[in-house]
This record gives C-alpha cells, sequence and structure tokens, in this order.
C-alpha cells in the first residue's frame, strides 16, 4: 500500500470513529426529552469548555501565537459547529424524532462534497456523480421510512417547525464542516487535537454567555433524579462526542481532502440510525438497511476513487 493510499485508508478510519461517536448526540435529546434544547446545549458545552482547558494547559507554552484570524474563525466554527447546531439538532430530535432528524442530516455528505469539488486538485464532480447518487438514495429511502413512521401528513405545525430546524442544523454544520476544513489547512501550526480543544474553549466562553441568558429565564421544575441524569448525559456527550469525536474529526480533515472529508458525515447519520433503533427496541426494516447499504456503498466507492487517483493526493495537508 502507498504513502498516499495509508493516508487515505487513516482518514476514513479517523472518519468512522468521528461518526461513531457524534452518533450519540442525536440519542441524547431523546433520553433527556424533558429537558429544552437551549439547556442541553449549554451543559453539553460548559463542560466541553472546562475540560478542554484543562487539557490544553500542557501545551499552552508551545501553542502557536493565536492572532485576530484565528480567533475569529474559532469563534465563528464555536457557535456554528457547535452552539447553533446542537440546539436545531435537538429541537428536531425532540419535534420529529431521531430517525426524520439524522437523515435530513444525511445530505450533508452531499453539500460538503459538492463545495469540495470547487478547490484546487479536487476530484472532477462528473467523477463523483455516482457516489453522490448512492448516497442521496439512501436519504430518500430512508425519510421515506422515517416520515411515514412519524406521520408528518395531516400533523400539526411542531413537525413542520422540526423539519426547519433539521434543515436549519444541515446548513450550520455543513458551513462549519467546510469552515473547519479550510482553517485546518489555514493554521497548519496548530495540530487536529490543539484545534479541538481551542475550539472546545471558546465554545464553552460562548455556552457561559448563553446560559447567563436562559438563568433570567423561569426554569421548569425537575426531580433530582432527572437532573442527575441531566449531567451525566450531557458530560458523556462532552466527552465522547466533543472531546475525543473531534479530534477525530479534525484528524480526518487534515488527511483528506474535502470532496472525501464530506463523505465521512455519512457515518454520523449510520450510527445515529443504530443508536435510535436500539434505544426503541427494534430491529432495522428491510428498507432501513438497504437505504443504510447505499449510504455505505457510496462512500467506499468515493473513497477507492481518491485512492486511485493521483490528483486527489495534492489536495492532502501534511500534519
Amino acid at each position: 500500500m502507498s504513502r498516499h493510499e495509508n493516508k487515505i485508508a487513516l482518514g476514513v478510519g479517523n472518519g468512522v470513529a468521528a461518526g461513531a461517536l457524534w452518533g450519540i448526540v442525536f440519542l441524547a435529546p431523546q433520553v433527556l426529552h424533558g429537558f429544552a434544547p437551549a439547556q442541553l446545549s449549554v451543559a453539553r458545552y460548559l463542560i466541553y469548555g472546562v475540560l478542554a482547558l484543562l487539557l490544553l494547559i500542557p501545551y499552552w507554552r508551545t501553542l502557536p501565537k493565536l492572532g485576530r484570524s484565528e480567533w475569529i474563525a474559532l469563534i465563528w466554527l464555536s457557535l456554528l459547529g457547535n452552539i447553533l447546531y446542537y440546539v436545531l439538532l435537538s429541537q428536531a430530535v425532540q419535534l420529529v424524532g431521531g430517525a426524520a432528524t439524522s437523515l435530513i442530516i444525511g445530505l450533508l455528505p452531499v453539500v460538503v462534497t459538492l463545495w469540495g469539488t470547487r478547490e484546487d486538485g479536487a476530484l472532477r464532480f462528473r467523477d463523483l456523480v455516482l457516489p453522490l447518487v448512492l448516497c442521496c438514495a439512501g436519504v430518500v429511502l430512508i425519510s421515506f421510512q422515517a416520515f411515514h413512521a412519524v406521520g408528518v401528513v395531516g400533523n400539526n405545525g411542531h413537525q413542520f417547525l422540526g423539519f426547519l430546524c433539521a434543515f436549519g442544523a444541515l446548513a450550520s454544520w455543513a458551513a462549519y464542516a467546510i469552515g473547519n476544513s479550510w482553517s485546518l489547512k489555514r493554521f497548519p501550526g496548530f495540530s487536529s487535537h490543539q484545534w479541538s480543544l481551542l475550539t472546545g474553549i471558546v465554545t464553552g466562553a460562548l455556552a457561559l454567555v448563553m446560559g447567563a441568558g436562559l438563568s433570567f429565564q423561569r426554569a421548569v421544575p425537575h426531580p433530582h433524579r432527572d437532573w442527575l441524569r441531566f449531567w451525566i448525559v450531557s458530560t458523556a456527550v462532552a466527552v465522547l462526542a466533543s472531546i475525543v469525536g473531534n479530534r477525530f474529526w479534525n484528524q480526518a480533515s487534515r488527511l483528506l481532502p474535502l470532496t472525501l472529508t464530506g463523505q465521512m458525515i455519512v457515518f454520523e447519520t449510520i450510527f445515529a440510525l443504530l443508536y435510535s433503533f436500539l434505544w426503541e427496541r427494534r430491529h432495522p426494516t428491510l428498507l432501513e438497511l438497504f437505504a443504510a447499504l447505499c449510504l455505505l456503498s457510496g462512500v467506499f466507492w468515493c473513497a477507492t476513487l481518491h485512492t486511485l487517483s493521483p490528483e486527489a493526493a495534492n489536495d492532502l495537508v501534511q500534519e
């Protein structure tokens, strides 16, 4: 296996790991359905910020200087990929369910990959049409199943709002994925782990401001048992999805061109569906299995195209 093939394989492995950990963010709002999405976001990212600060202390003296451009990038990425995204996603999950939300987020690979074809050295759009068609087919099949399950037709406006929130989360995270990939390549002095921790610190600061605003609102009373579960789940999501998952994702973003990085988001959808099935204690239908097969086939087809294309290596960035 050549060095280029090794880099692609390692990048895909990091993308799969990130997706497996990110999938749990679709489960948390179902477990904590009695809490508002803003509360879930503030708790998760306050914990993320504190942990990121503690983990970054050993690197502080050797950390490259943070200038105006770096701070602006970190603030925007924290808003788009963390605060706004998780509020919209949590609201969507609570209104229309985890499966329906995950299928809409499943369009992310198509959006990000289409944008990635604009980069220098990227594979041409026509080379990626068939893998993207497979991914779209998977999303359409899952959407048919999920929309039927939640009974969209003839229902009230809450579900319409839920789908709007899901598409808002889609737009927010697509902007984050593109911006984060661009920032990692623009600021190569920071390792993937350092950039993830810096994003966590900024996100934690934003969550603190957001939490101060929420403190003026009337809180819904919850039993102590529910609050204990709230903080346990929020801590688990902060550690697994934000700290560990983001590190895997940043590594994948460094190793892969954007046209392939976008495809890695499919694994978040796959694992989100898997966790939803486990939570609902049911087996996937044949339609859902076929949809997942289409999604995975599209991703691995795209990865193969990048492995066989030496031109795609021009877009890879050294760690």
